[in-house]
């Protein structure tokens, strides 16, 4: 499609795709954060526990980056 490998979108899906989703997820926790008037350590909660998924997915990422770089 438009000249590119289905490799090509799937990657760049996966890198800005997930990466813009991750952040419209971020926002979606601060706006429950505000609405429950959590304060501020309702909101590091909140932050903690749901974007600790989002924590682990990125650091896959580095992690994945950071041993290939090794190995070369």
């Amino acid at each position: 499609m438009f000249g590119y490998s289905e490799e090509q979108i799937a990657a760049f899906g996966l890198s800005f795709g997930v990466g813009a989703f991750m952040l419209y997820m971020v926002f979606i926790i601060l706006q429950l954060a505000r609405e429950s008037k959590a304060g501020r350590f309702g909101t590091f909660i909140l932050l903690l526990g749901l974007g600790f998924g989002l924590v682990g997915f990125a650091a896959k990422g580095v992690i994945k980056l950071f041993l290939a770089g090794v190995g070369s």
